[in-house]
C-alpha cells in the first residue's frame, strides 16, 4: 500500500499507463495477425497489410510501447516471409 500521497498517484498513473500499453500492444499483434492471414489467404492484398503493420510497429516503437530494435526486427521478418512467398 502507498504510504504518501504522491505514490498513490503514482499507483493511479502506472496503472493508466499500463492498461493503454496492453491495448496498444493487442492492437498492433492484431494487425500482425491480420497480414499473416492476408499471407495465407490472398496473397495480392498481403503488401497492403503490411504495409499497415509497418506503420503499427513505428508507431508503437516512438511511444515506446516497444523497443525500436524489436520493431526493426518484427519488420524484416515479416518482410522476410512476404518475399519468401513471392
Amino acid at each position: 500500500m502507498a504510504n504518501s500521497r504522491s505514490a498513490e498517484k503514482r499507483v493511479r498513473v502506472n496503472r493508466q499507463k499500463r492498461a493503454r500499453n496492453i491495448s496498444a500492444k493487442s492492437a498492433l499483434k492484431t494487425t500482425i495477425k491480420k497480414f499473416e492471414a492476408a499471407l495465407a489467404n490472398d496473397p495480392s492484398s498481403a503488401p497492403a497489410h503490411l504495409r499497415l503493420a509497418f506503420k503499427a510497429l513505428d508507431q508503437a516503437a516512438a511511444k515506446g510501447i516497444i523497443h525500436k530494435n524489436t520493431a526493426s526486427r518484427k519488420k524484416s521478418r515479416l518482410s522476410k516471409r512476404l518475399t519468401k512467398l513471392a
